[in-house]
């Protein structure tokens, strides 16, 4: 198997992976991409989808852990946001 070939077929192998994810374990998993939410963009799972399908395999795999080290930051963002928000509708804090 040459280096292309491979390169090629673990790039199809890793965008079935994420489709899988996608159709099955997110929409079970109780929560939305931190990432996507915070800034208004894709999910860590389409990026990292979009680079294998734009750029290659060793750009996805330099790129993703920087993205899912934004993600977990974002994470913490929305969590110190909700923490710190209070309510919306000033009754709803008033014990009735």
């Amino acid at each position: 198997m040459t280096s292309s070939t491979f390169e090629s077929f673990a790039t199809q192998a890793a965008i079935a992976s994420l489709n899988v994810y996608r159709a099955h374990i997110s929409p079970r998993k109780g929560f939305s991409c931190p990432h996507g939410l915070l800034h208004g963009g894709e999910s860590c799972s389409d990026y990292v989808k979009r680079v294998l399908t734009d750029q290659n395999l060793s750009a996805a795999i330099r790129l993703a852990p920087q993205r899912f080290r934004d993600c977990k930051a974002a994470a913490q963002t929305l969590s110190t946001q909700r923490a710190q928000g209070g309510c919306l509708i000033i009754p709803c804090c008033i014990p009735i």
